[in-house]
């Protein structure tokens, strides 16, 4: 049979905090005769703007919610995206705390203590570095006028709190679009008995937009000059909020690369499309790094992409969908026909959940009708089941406007040296 590093859940009714819309059982994975491989299930996850005043206070009914989820699919491997990351300047922040904490807290508070009758608590090592929303450009990016370098209070701290018209003028100045240093952040959670390779992350927040060949510089449609100035354009990074690539060791030995991101919303500009033309490049990055361009270099200054014998899995809400909404569908199509990338399965949602949600089709992962969520596996890597988790929160608790995306994968088991 098939090695599982961890005995994953099946799910035999709803646990008390959460209302599921269908209780199929989630299993994790056919049998096989197959001796040398294990199993590992693999999930993304858009907790919609998930803040540290949540994490820091174990009662809160959403991220219960959100964790009661995860318990419920127990992915071995997940990223979330939009949790905010922690640092001085952002709301919530406790003077004298370490920044980047906000991923083991949800872990640690929410994770590991069970949130329903019938689930277990799960442990995670979580990862957390700097991401470029909320962070002061010191340059007018949104040729309002003015270059806007106070974030917002935050007021109540809390998701939901209405934006002002200071908050988005602060927001389109930023590296990336936020209301305070951290909002919309990523946190990878690994599960206890894989390996972080600390030493041979890459991360890309700081990479010029600049420097992409034939990178969609963005034009003022009714002069035809550049949307930015040379110095705005020079200093303009790519990713609005980071590009990682994380290297995990799996119990088998082998090294599985962690490739996640969270592109901007092709939308919320002008006819300019800069945000447009950036969701395509944040995504085209991903292709050009699975061709190991050499173009490319991480915030350590080592340049090129990731080797062509190296096992990958690409997460995130990639704001893209392959046959509707407004992104420029090139980027993500080359990406999903990528040789180095299996796109032989597109995760669906039961059959028993479209009732719930009659308006969206089975393989849309967000609430407004989209498939924008990912999980990519390697060509070299077999995917054997994955699903969108549909999902309704308590009466006047919305959990997210994503749903969770999950596939199992079978990893070759390499012989020790």
């Amino acid at each position: 049979m098939r090695r599982h590093i961890a005995s994953l859940t099946v799910l035999l009714g709803l646990p008390s905090i959460l209302a599921c819309a269908g209780s199929e059982t989630i299993e994790s994975g056919r049998e096989s005769e197959v001796e040398e491989e294990l199993v590992l299930r693999v999930a993304t996850f858009n907790i919609e703007d998930l803040r540290t005043s949540e994490l820091q206070d174990p009662t809160r009914p959403r991220p219960r919610m959100a964790a009661a989820m995860v318990q419920q699919l127990r992915p071995d491997i997940l990223l979330i995206n939009e949790i905010a990351y922690d640092q001085p300047g952002a709301p919530g922040w406790v003077e004298g705390q370490d920044p980047g904490q906000n991923g083991q807290r949800f872990a640690d508070r929410f994770l590991a203590e069970p949130q329903g009758e019938g689930l277990e608590p799960i442990r995670y090592v979580a990862f957390m570095k700097p991401v470029n929303t909320g962070v002061a450009s010191g340059l007018d990016l949104d040729n309002d006028g003015r270059v806007s370098l106070h974030p917002s209070s935050g007021r109540g701290h809390d998701r939901g709190d209405e934006q002002t018209a200071t908050d988005r003028a602060y927001g389109q100045d930023a590296w990336g679009f936020g209301t305070f240093p951290g909002q919309y952040g990523m946190a990878l959670l690994v599960r206890e008995g894989l390996e972080i390779l600390l030493g041979d992350i890459r991360t890309f927040q700081m990479f010029e937009w600049s420097r992409m060949p034939g990178a969609l510089q963005p034009e003022d449609p009714a002069t035809g000059q550049s949307w930015y100035s040379p110095e705005e354009w020079s200093a303009l990074r790519l990713s609005s909020k980071s590009h990682w690539d994380v290297p995990i060791r799996l119990p088998g030995g082998q090294v599985l690369h962690v490739l996640a991101s969270h592109p901007t919303p092709p939308a919320f500009d002008g006819p300019e499309n800069r945000n447009r033309k950036r969701n395509h490049d944040e995504i085209r990055f991903w292709a050009d790094y699975l061709e190991n361009a050499e173009y490319i270099q991480d915030d350590a200054g080592r340049t090129g992409g990731l080797p062509d014998d190296r096992l990958f899995v690409l997460l995130g809400d990639l704001n893209a969908d392959p046959e509707e909404g407004n992104s420029l569908d090139e980027a993500v199509d080359r990406l999903l026909e990528h040789a180095r990338v299996n796109n032989t399965f597109t995760p669906e949602a039961e059959l028993s959940a479209t009732a719930e949600l009659p308006h969206l089709d089975r393989k849309d992962t967000a609430g407004w009708g989209l498939r924008v969520d990912y999980v990519l596996p390697s060509a070299n890597l077999e995917i054997l089941d994955g699903g969108v988790w549909r999902h309704r929160g308590e009466p006047g608790v919305e959990v997210s406007d994503h749903f969770p995306v999950w596939l199992d994968i079978a990893v070759p088991i390499v012989d020790e040296p």
